[in-house]
């Protein structure tokens, strides 16, 4: 080695953290892809668990939630479905015996149909009857799952960009409520 060779030394003589021995052993990129690839193979084919991306607590419709993305109309079909037929029928069932909840606090909840109350009240623990602190949402929770994961993904995509952009209707479209014309 030369004169100038030796008084330069090496990254390892000066202390050089920088080079790539001395960083710890990164994972390998095939580890990641090999991860992503069976995780997208396990939610086409069905096998993840939907409900695990539920947040704890009751059911509720996330805010987008009238939307339908390209891509996720089978999805949200099943949701519309079963929410305008189980759900609508649990609903219907509790404000039948008096269980449901009021959206506005001054209205006072009684039951519909007293005799549904009556036969309720007598058999609280027959599992066809609706229960005081029962959400109508449970019944489509998986389908509520489904459309979530879905609609998380592909709302994300440029050709449903368009569906979560906030418009300003026009002052003589928008609703006036009842008013009285001037010829009467």
């Amino acid at each position: 080695m030369t004169e100038q060779g030796l008084k330069q030394g090496t990254a390892r003589d000066r202390g050089d953290t920088k080079q790539r021995y001395n960083t710890p052993p990164s994972p390998s990129p095939r580890d990641d892809k090999t991860t992503m690839v069976w995780g997208a193979i396990k939610n086409a084919i069905g096998l993840g668990n939907p409900l695990d991306s539920l947040p704890e607590g009751p059911t509720r419709l996330p805010d987008y939630f009238p939307l339908e993305p390209k891509g996720c109309e089978k999805p949200s079909q099943k949701l519309f479905k079963c929410l305008s037929r189980e759900a609508t029928e649990k609903a219907r069932d509790m404000e039948r015996v008096g269980f449901h909840k009021s959206h506005f606090p001054d209205v006072v909840v009684g039951p519909l149909d007293p005799k549904a109350a009556e036969a309720v009240a007598n058999d609280p623990e027959n599992p066809e009857f609706p229960k005081p602190g029962d959400n109508p949402l449970d019944e489509c929770r998986l389908f509520i799952a489904n459309y979530m994961k879905c609609c998380d993904r592909n709302l994300k995509q440029k050709r449903n960009r368009l569906l979560q952009e906030t418009v300003r209707v026009q002052e003589e479209y928008r609703y006036q409520g009842p008013t009285a014309s001037a010829e009467e």
